[in-house]
């Protein structure tokens, strides 16, 4: 019966992980061909549609911009775009946290490249976050010595922005792809 048992475990430990994969794989999959693939297959029929045609689409699409905005008209044109959308007080608050965020992780200023270790007040307990700002003294006076540090929760995108006393940070000598990969894994991945 042990044995039984030991089996159906190492069934489970076999299967799930393989069946979240290909779960969340098939689901990102049709999330992202559903962008403009209701259109496509709108126009198309179903006929003609091929699930997947609505992510190629999508991917030319997106090269496609980017290859615009690499040209003056098109700076012009984006630029123009977004004098609109920072005249509209909700969406130019979006706009700018989207378009930095972005900015932050992909563009030529990483932000997340620093791997910060917090040491937590009275506590012997440590988090795991990345700098994302360490000059936070436009943000008042208090925070003179103060850096804003991104810890991501486990299991989730989400996370918190602290902002630390340089005192109890410690950057760490490891990749943020290592760091992110152990604190979203809850510490099971990279440890």
């Amino acid at each position: 019966m042990k044995s039984l048992v030991k089996f159906f475990v190492n069934g489970i430990l076999t299967i799930v992980p393989i069946g979240l994969v290909i779960y969340v794989v098939v689901q990102v999959f049709e999330f992202l061909d559903s962008l403009l693939g209701k259109t496509l297959r709108k126009e198309l029929g179903d006929g003609l549609y091929v699930p997947g045609l609505g992510i190629l689409v999508t991917i030319v699409l997106i090269t496609l911009v980017g290859w615009l905005t690499t040209y003056w008209f098109s700076v012009r044109l984006i630029e123009w775009m977004e004098r609109m959308l920072q005249k509209i007080p909700f969406v130019k608050s979006l706009y700018s946290i989207i378009k930095e965020t972005i900015g932050s992780i992909f563009g030529e200023r990483k932000s997340f490249s620093q791997v910060a270790l917090i040491t937590l007040p009275n506590n012997p307990m440590k988090m795991l976050g990345f700098v994302t700002t360490e000059n936070l003294e436009a943000l008042g006076d208090p925070l003179r010595g103060h850096i804003a540090v991104y810890v991501p929760q486990t299991f989730q995108v989400a996370g918190v922005t602290f902002l630390v006393p340089k005192e109890h940070i410690e950057i760490v000598d490891i990749t943020p792809e290592e760091a992110m990969r152990f604190i979203l894994s809850g510490g099971v991945s990279g440890a």
